[in-house]
């Protein structure tokens, strides 16, 4: 009877720990990046009341005979499937896609976490919720070394990009090969005082450009065709560079540089030998004034077939100064936290570091969502987002709660009742006790 109350206090004290458990997942059901629990349970040792006997003598063999003495918890185990995503918009919320733990530090201690709720601080040093700084890398000059070892992350307030001049633009379209030209579009008519018929048709191209200061021109590419032959599929254009507010069909206006002369042959620029295709030209640069620029133009994609004459400005390079004066970022999808800068263009601030362990579960709770290794979790094993192993970032959603409350629910109910067998337990055994005590009257 003594065994039974003991067997039945073993079994309150391991439903109340199933109980706070499954609580304290309830609690966390809307905590960020949070793991639900599970307890297993196991019995404890076993008095022997008869040893098991061989068999002998043609009898045959007996089994042990052995009494309970209980049950106790064997363990509590974190599932780390993945949890549903959250949408907030917020670029410093981050959400892990896969395996893989945010890496913080608190002191001289890394933490680990799967909430990814992260913002600047006034230092533009990036922090969790609690104000652990995130670990990764600072890129420098756009570039993020990954080979070194992970440290704060730190957006560089106050950073400047340098000006850089125009060196190249790239065109798509095409020229018009036809000899009529096309009244309904603007950019394409006769030469003045020339008759209907005659090659000479003109399309302007204005270009945005900047200078080696980062200011801002446009400059006027004036193609002429001057030569057709549409039965042998060649043409001729010529082309004028114009300073900018300098009408281009002004007769009186004069030209930058030296005039390029274009060869198409079968719709394709070529050469002036004729056997090697035309991919690119140079325009500006007077030889009297070292100080205007050279601009070299890409025309691989430029074509002289029959139709409107569409050419025009698809890429050009350079750009203006700009400085990081605000906390404007995205992140990609490999963890990399791009920086907007006043002038609109974009750059590499850094990069988020992720790690992941051999044995997740031998990971240890400290509090905030966060994680330590263990003797039994193995050393972090440090790499990029996307990397083998390593799971992706989701901007701008977290991680949600994985706790399932329907079996929360259905394991309440379970310990429960498990509770409350136990304690019949108790109370049968302290009836039959009574009865004993009561054979002495």
């Amino acid at each position: 009877m003594l065994r039974s109350l003991y067997s039945g206090i073993s079994g309150l004290h391991a439903h109340q720990q199933m109980m706070d458990v499954t609580g304290n997942n309830i609690a966390n059901v809307n905590t960020t990046g949070y793991k639900a629990a599970t307890v297993q349970f196991q019995d404890t040792l076993s008095q022997m009341i008869g040893a098991a006997g061989a068999p002998q003598n043609g009898q045959a063999g007996t089994n042990p005979a052995q009494v309970g003495l209980g049950v106790r918890v064997a363990g509590i185990t974190q599932n780390f499937s993945q949890g549903s995503a959250q949408t907030t918009g917020k670029s410093g919320d981050m959400m892990i896609q896969g395996d893989g733990f945010f890496i913080s530090r608190s002191g001289n201690e890394m933490l680990y976490t799967r909430a990814g709720s992260f913002s600047f601080d006034a230092n533009g040093l990036l922090t969790t919720s609690t104000g652990e700084p995130v670990q990764g890398w600072t890129a420098e000059n756009g570039v993020v070394n990954a080979a070194g070892k992970p440290d704060d992350i730190r957006m560089p307030l106050g950073a400047t990009i340098e000006p850089e001049r125009t060196k190249k633009i790239t065109l798509k379209g095409n020229l018009s090969s036809d000899n009529i030209p096309d009244v309904n579009n603007p950019k394409n008519y006769g030469i003045e005082g020339t008759p209907v018929g005659n090659p000479g048709y003109v399309t302007t191209i204005p270009v945005k450009v900047y200078d080696a200061q980062g200011g801002t021109h446009t400059v006027t590419a004036k193609f002429t065709r001057t030569a057709n032959d549409n039965a042998a599929n060649t043409s001729e254009w010529r082309v004028d560079t114009y300073e900018e507010g300098v009408d281009p069909m002004d007769p009186a206006s004069t030209p930058i540089g030296t005039a390029t002369t274009l060869t198409y042959k079968n719709g394709k620029a070529y050469e002036a030998d004729g056997t090697t295709l035309k991919l690119s030209f140079d325009i500006g640069t007077d030889p009297a004034d070292n100080t205007k620029p050279l601009y070299n133009v890409d025309i691989t994609d430029v074509t002289s077939y029959s139709g409107l004459s569409d050419a025009r400005v698809f890429e050009t390079d350079g750009q203006t100064a700009g400085a990081l004066t605000s906390l404007s970022y995205t992140v990609s999808d490999t963890g990399q936290i791009i920086g907007v800068y006043s002038n609109g263009l974009k750059e590499v601030l850094g990069q988020v570091a992720m790690a992941t362990f051999k044995n997740v579960q031998g990971l240890e709770k400290v509090g905030n969502s966060l994680y330590r290794s263990t003797v039994n979790s193995g050393y972090a094993q440090v790499g990029q987002p996307g990397s083998a192993g390593m799971g992706q970032v989701i901007s701008g959603a977290l991680e949600m709660s994985n706790v399932d409350l329907a079996q929360e629910f259905t394991n309440l109910v379970i310990a429960q009742r498990g509770f409350q067998a136990n304690s019949r337990i108790i109370t049968t055994s302290d009836e039959l006790l009574q009865e004993l005590v009561s054979m002495k009257r």
